[in-house]
Formats: C-alpha cells, structure tokens, sequence
C-alpha cells in the first residue's frame, strides 16, 4: 500500500511539474506571436530565430514533445486509477455540488486541446519541416508575418482555435488549481494571491490568442 501511495503521489507530481513546463512554453508561444499583431519585423525576426537555430530545433523542440507525451499520457493514467479506485458512482448527480464539470472533464478538454495542437502542429510545424527539409527552400526571414496570417483566413480554422482555446483556459483554471494541491500548496495563506495570478493567467492569455486569431481573420493582407 505504501508503494502505491508513493507511486500515485510520484505521478501527480510529474503530472503537475510537465503542466507547468507547457505553461512555460504557452506563456513564450504567446509572447513570440503577440508580435504578429503589434509589430510584425519583430515577429518574423523571432520567428526566423526559433525556425533556424540549432539549440531550438534539436534540444528544445524535442524536450517540448517529451513534455507534452508524458503531460497528456499521465493525464488518462490517473484519471484511470481514479475511477477504478471509485467503482461506485454517484447515485444522484447533481451538477457543480459533486465536482465543476471541468474537474470531471479535465481528460475530454485535454484531448480536445491535444487534437488542436495537432491541427497546430500539421498548419505551422509541418509546414515548416516541408519547407525546410522536403522542398529545400532558400531562408527568408520575412516570410513567417505572411504566412501566419493567411493561416486564418478560413472561418473554420479560426472557429476551432477560438473553441479549442476556450478549452484550455478551462483546462487550465482547473489544472493550475490541482497542481497546486499535488505540491502542496493549497492552505498556504500567500497561495490565495498566487491562485488570483495563475485563474488570470488562465483567461487572458488563451483570450489573446484567440485575439490573435481573429485580428489576423479581420485584417488580411490585400497586396
């Protein structure tokens, strides 16, 4: 029973450590492509540095997919044990008074944000490789403003960002919350203004990327 405890408690830890690191990639996702909007030289400048450099491509991008494995792979582990230690279900359910539905759908929302990061993944990663390595296209350090915003031109790309990232904030309200808890920091009086940053953290940034995606959508390029 021991080892069991220690397993679970080594896995909430590892579950709640691999969200943090995608919170960390999430935050310098947003910071690169907010430029897209406000300043697009920078963007495609940033852009152009992630895209070639060597420390990125072949340490750092490697290291973010092992996260986002074990992240998502831990995810329905847990949520496995939880309910075959739970065989008996609730005999009334009555809406948020059990558990928030988010709490009860943290799986569902996850692998909802992991089909969009494929569908992210397939629009700019892949794209990016093709480009690279299949076509052996010559650098062009302007082309990235370019091609983000053609991405959204499609109403339908657009709706599934926006939907996708209304998931992920709840994902994230939810998520921030349990890691917290797993690292014991739940009763510790200066956790409640850490929780106001991290709930706020959760809302703006998946709200600017959906402004992003919209600002992009309502302003093509017409030359």
């Amino acid at each position: 029973m021991s080892a069991l405890i220690k397993s679970s408690i080594a896995r909430k830890w590892v579950m709640a450590l691999s969200g943090l690191f995608l919170v960390v990639f999430l935050t310098q996702h947003f910071t690169i492509n907010i430029t897209s909007v406000i300043a697009p030289d920078t963007f495609n400048e940033w852009s152009h540095f992630m895209g070639y450099n060597p420390l990125v491509q072949f340490v750092l991008q490697p290291i973010l997919l092992a996260g986002l494995i074990v992240h998502f792979v831990m995810g329905i582990v847990l949520e496995y044990q939880n309910n075959k230690a739970r065989p008996i279900k609730y005999k009334r359910f009555d809406g948020n008074s059990n558990s928030p539905w988010v709490s009860r759908n943290m799986v569902i929302t996850g692998l909802v944000v992991l089909a969009f990061l494929g569908l992210h993944m397939y629009d700019f990663w892949a794209h990016e490789i093709a480009y690279k390595f299949i076509y052996a296209e010559p650098e062009s350090p302007t082309r990235y403003y370019a091609e983000t915003v053609h991405k959204f031109e499609p109403v339908w790309r657009v709706v599934l960002y926006v939907i996708s990232f209304v998931l992920l904030s709840l994902h994230l309200w939810h998520g921030f919350n349990s890691s917290f808890q797993s690292m014991g920091v739940k009763s510790v009086k200066k956790g409640d203004t850490l929780k106001k940053i991290t709930y706020a953290w959760a809302v703006l940034i998946p709200a600017g990327f959906i402004f992003i995606a919209l600002y992009h959508h309502f302003n093509p390029i017409t030359a």
